[in-house]
């Protein structure tokens, strides 16, 4: 049995591994020698040469050089390794004596923000969210709400149609409905539906074809308008200030009955009238009324034995009144001028630096 081969390549090794000062240069060494195609799996080939006596003992020479071999490598590559960080270290050096550099951090849309102080006080009465579908059926959008086809209120709100029973829906009423319906007659239902409402509208500064709504509605035995009226100023007074009076309006909606709008004392000039108020001292916020007999009926419940009120708010228009935003359109531009005004406070809040 010649050995010498098995003597040669550790040899070799030996000598090549002395200068091998990377590692991409040790990964080469290491496939040249313990490679498939490597120079120790070409000396374990050789054994198909050798009796059967001479295998066991050349085989043991053979794994005692590939252990040599792999432990040089390895050892070798901890070397390498090291200082490949150390270099990597001096070439990256941070001079801390350089100034920070400092970040900006972002805050809630102000439009954002206004739902989410709308929803957390409506939650805060005990009140549930309730989220439907923006492609809605006529049915839902409209005759569950006392809108039959042939009622003249219906063009009080441009629709969007899809086709001739599907459309955008114009209010988030039909969330109510199909809520009030899923309960099949049973009370109590006490929800607030927030979401986006599309109706045919130009685009101006007051206007836009897209905006967001939310609404409210309490269906149990026993409610009054005094429930609503108390909702109401509450809800004034966290939105706009402690110092904020409410006042109901005669109006018409076809599924409250009585309807109302309600107004705000001006915030800006307390009732002195000023252009905010158009100097009448009071602020349109929001309609509401108690829910018509025929909207509970439709959705299953005994209007003799049931009552309720509704409400619906556009948060756009309050964050305009809230924050002084003149244009509805900055809402939706997504212009950083606009945003970068409102910056985020220790308390979460946001505040306008304009006003």
């Amino acid at each position: 049995m010649d050995t010498a081969g098995i003597l040669e390549v550790r040899q070799s090794f030996d000598d090549a591994i002395s200068d091998v000062d990377n590692l991409n240069a040790l990964q080469q060494l290491k496939v040249e020698y313990l490679g498939k195609k490597g120079k120790v799996t070409g000396l374990m080939k050789e054994m198909k040469n050798l009796s059967n006596e001479e295998r066991p003992e050349y085989g043991a020479k053979v794994n005692e050089v590939r252990t040599h071999i792999t432990e040089a490598i390895e050892r070798r590559g901890e070397v390498l390794e090291e200082a490949a960080l150390e270099e990597k270290l001096r070439e990256e050096t941070i001079d801390v004596t350089l100034p920070g550099r400092t970040f900006s951090l972002g805050s809630p849309h102000p439009l954002s923000r206004t739902i989410e102080d709308i929803e957390d006080f409506f939650l805060g009465l005990g009140y549930e969210i309730a989220e439907g579908y923006e492609v809605e059926t006529d049915y839902y959008n409209f005759e569950a709400l006392n809108l039959p086809k042939s009622h003249p209120a219906r063009d009080m709100q441009d629709t969007f149609y899809i086709s001739e029973e599907t459309l955008l829906r114009t209010h988030t009423s039909p969330v109510q409905a199909r809520t009030m319906e899923a309960q099949e007659g049973r009370g109590p239902v006490k929800i607030i539906c927030p979401g986006k409402v599309y109706r045919r509208d130009s685009d101006d500064a007051t206007h836009s074809h897209q905006f967001t709504q939310i609404e409210g509605l309490v269906v149990d035995r026993n409610i009054r308008m005094s429930d609503l009226k108390g909702t109401l100023e509450l809800f004034a007074k966290e939105i706009f200030g402690a110092e904020r009076e409410i006042r109901l309006r005669p109006s018409y909606f076809p599924f409250t009955e009585p309807s109302v709008e309600v107004d705000i004392s001006c915030f800006k000039c307390k009732g002195a009238g000023c252009n905010v108020c158009k100097g009448t001292g009071w602020i349109e916020i929001l309609g509401a009324g108690m829910v018509h007999p025929n909207v509970l009926e439709m959705a299953g419940f005994d209007p003799d034995e049931y009552s309720g009120f509704a409400f619906g708010m556009g948060p756009d228009r309050i964050a305009m009144l809230k924050y002084g935003i003149e244009d509805i359109r900055h809402f939706y531009t997504n212009d950083l001028r606009f945003i970068n005004q409102f910056k985020a406070t220790e308390d979460g809040g946001a505040t306008n630096e304009s006003i």
